[in-house]
């Protein structure tokens, strides 16, 4: 792996020299995945609490608890600003952390490549145990992405959802998962999902340099029942529209 010298991190200009080369680093870059995926992280479990209200049904009025979450996502800041434009700014922030982790991954893959070059380790066995997690990660986060796209493309603006209606969240989730297609896609991609939910809140103490062995059982725990409960939530959502117990 080749080294920057003092010389060339003092020429740098711009962003590269106000952060002083730090987040172009390899370092840098793991911590930017740490953050970014610590935001992500927030979300998927936000979102997964939220997403719970379909259980609720409807209130005195007749209308869908999740229906009503929705709108109140939608109207956020009320008359002061413009409707949705702070919906459009969380989601503006969350297509951000998703872009800087995605470049961090990418660049943090590029750079392994690189410095393994064509050589082959000696104790291949051992090579794979240890690279084995890395890579199921990177290939799941490929899964992953996959389907965030078509969850936005299916519940968020429609396009991959014919019976889409706008603001009509609960009606669009039973007109989607209903379809056997649609929800094993979805079933399999929480497979994917809750794996690198895992590995990634495992790995985050790491890449901030929280590596003290008295919190290795800690770190082990937390992350399982993260990547558990995110798994259990969304599941149930999907088994329970799928099996019509949700209608």
């Amino acid at each position: 792996m080749t080294t920057t010298t003092r010389a060339e991190v003092e020429a740098r200009q711009g962003w590269r020299s106000w952060l002083g080369g730090f987040f172009s680093s390899s370092v840098g870059l793991k911590w930017l995945m740490a953050l970014t995926g610590f935001g992500l992280l927030l979300y998927v479990l936000v979102h997964m609490i939220g997403n719970l209200k379909v259980f609720l049904g409807t209130d005195a009025a007749g209308e869908y608890h999740i229906d009503l979450y929705g709108e109140a996502l939608r109207n956020l800041g009320g008359d002061l600003v413009p409707h949705e434009s702070i919906l459009w700014l969380f989601r503006i922030g969350l297509l951000a952390l998703f872009g800087i982790h995605i470049y961090a991954a990418w660049v943090l893959t590029l750079r392994n490549r690189s410095a393994r070059g064509k050589e082959r380790y000696e104790h291949k066995r051992n090579y794979e145990a240890v690279n084995y997690a890395n890579r199921t990660m990177r290939w799941g986060g490929v899964l992953v992405l996959l389907f965030v796209l078509f969850h936005i493309a299916d519940l968020t603006v429609g396009w991959a959802n014919p019976d889409f209606v706008e603001g009509a969240v609960h009606d669009n989730l039973v007109a989607s998962l209903s379809q056997p297609i649609v929800a094993i896609f979805y079933l399999a991609a929480q497979v994917a999902l809750a794996f690198h939910i895992y590995h990634g809140a495992w790995s985050l103490w790491q890449s901030l340099g929280i590596v003290n062995p008295r919190y290795k059982a800690f770190r082990r725990y937390f992350a399982v029942a993260f990547a558990a409960t995110v798994f259990i939530g969304n599941t149930a959502i999907i088994v329970a529209v799928w099996s019509g117990y949700i209608s």
